[in-house]
């Protein structure tokens, strides 16, 4: 196995800044896409509840 040059190793390091850095951007969208929808149905349900709708699962 052959030694890194520091050239490589910065290469490497610069790779890896950027894979964390897409992993993190990835994790905050799926974060946020679930607290929208969340949002999204709690405003429906206070819709149907103030409209007299029965609201949850077992209608």
């Amino acid at each position: 196995m052959r030694r890194l040059t520091p050239e490589e190793l910065a290469a490497r390091k610069k790779r890896n800044l950027a894979i964390a850095g897409a992993l993190v951007a990835f994790i905050v969208l799926v974060f946020a896409v679930t607290v929208l929808n969340l949002k999204r149905n709690m405003d429906a349900r206070t819709e149907a509840i103030a409209a007299g709708q029965p609201v949850g699962y077992a209608q």
